[in-house]
């Protein structure tokens, strides 16, 4: 049996990934991590794979390698969210991919093998095609992993509670999901503690508002709030602070970038007369959100706006594609969007 587990949210994919480390484990751990292999994909050759793959299982059952970043590293040039790695011949990472898809179809029966990928694989993927073909005859299985919108953050935050034996009321789950936006892993945290707090009652709005820290929101609100004044030290200085507490750049960019959109949004149905209370509910937002981002809206004009959201979506490639620094980039990107 074969897994693909794809996509960029990565609480989900790790959840199974550690799902399918338990099923395997059985009643006995120790034996498991005997059984088991974590290969690097960026640098594997089949012959490792194989190596791994066929060996057979030392007192146990089964057997469970994991690879991660081989299948991005084999995606044709151009396609999907992976891409081969730029010392690599064309030439050669097709033959593995050749040989990669004429071996999986006879991997071992006592070996589970997973790719994992922190991206999500085009649709077109040779390996995720070859994938769709062997799960009909059950013996691959494929699951994406993506990045829920914030309009899908509520409707998980009450599942993941009832599979937890407790529940929120609506009002709850709306601040929550307002107070810490799409990560998954945070909220996870965030649920657990407040079931616990509630000891088997009903979670309340109130009990959000008193166990869930407004520090992270606030600060991008406070961010924000500093490029509106043009307060460019300020602002680097509120930046500088999230990224020493260990926000990750990437997560502060999407932060600013969501706030943004959000600026953009409120102010052009504000512009349209919309009362806070409707606005919140076309958007889906909390009223906190929105009370917060109509008062920062009067710092910006449309062209301002639209000129930030393109400077964020500029700065999002210089640091994906490797051509910045991730926190220069950030200090640059406040620096501009204070001088609008």
């Amino acid at each position: 049996m074969w897994y693909i587990l794809h996509g960029e949210e990565e609480f989900g994919r790790s959840e199974e990934l550690g799902r399918l480390r338990a099923e395997t484990a059985g009643d006995d751990p120790a034996m498991a991590e005997l059984n088991t292999s974590l290969l690097d994909g960026s640098r594997l050759t089949l012959g490792e794979l194989r190596h791994a793959s066929d060996a057979i299982p030392f007192l146990s059952q089964q057997r469970l390698v994991i690879v991660s970043g081989l299948l991005g590293r084999l995606a044709p040039a151009g396609k999907g969210e992976g891409q081969a790695v730029p010392s690599e011949e064309p030439a050669s990472r097709r033959a593995l991919l050749d040989d990669l898809a004429a071996y999986l179809p006879n991997l071992p029966p006592t070996t589970w093998l997973v790719f994992v990928e922190d991206r999500t694989l085009a649709a077109a993927h040779p390996i995720l095609k070859l994938a769709e073909t062997e799960a009909r005859q059950k013996r691959a299985v494929i699951k994406s992993f993506r990045q829920p919108k914030d309009w899908e953050v509520p409707k998980w935050i009450e599942q993941r509670a009832r599979s937890k034996g407790g529940n929120l009321n609506r009002e709850a789950v709306d601040l929550l999901a307002a107070m810490v936006g799409n990560d998954l892993r945070l909220l996870d945290q965030e649920i657990d503690k407040l079931l616990l707090y509630a000891g088997g009652r009903r979670v309340t709005v109130e009990d959000v508002q008193t166990l869930v820290s407004y520090a992270r929101q606030a600060s991008i609100f406070d961010l924000v709030d500093c490029v509106g004044r043009r307060q460019a030290d300020r602002a680097l200085l509120l930046l500088h602070r999230l990224l020493d507490e260990g926000e990750p750049p990437l997560y502060l960019l999407t932060m600013l970038a969501r706030q943004v959109r959000i600026l953009i949004q409120v102010s052009e149905l504000s512009a349209q007369r919309l009362a806070q209370g409707e606005i919140a509910a076309r958007l889906k937002l909390h009223p906190y959100v929105v009370e917060k981002t109509a008062a920062q809206a009067h710092n910006f004009s449309p062209a301002q706006l639209e000129a930030a959201h393109q400077r964020l979506v500029e700065t999002d490639w210089s640091i994906k594609s490797g051509d910045m620094d991730e926190v220069l980039a950030l200090d640059m990107l406040v620096v501009a969007l204070t001088r609008m």
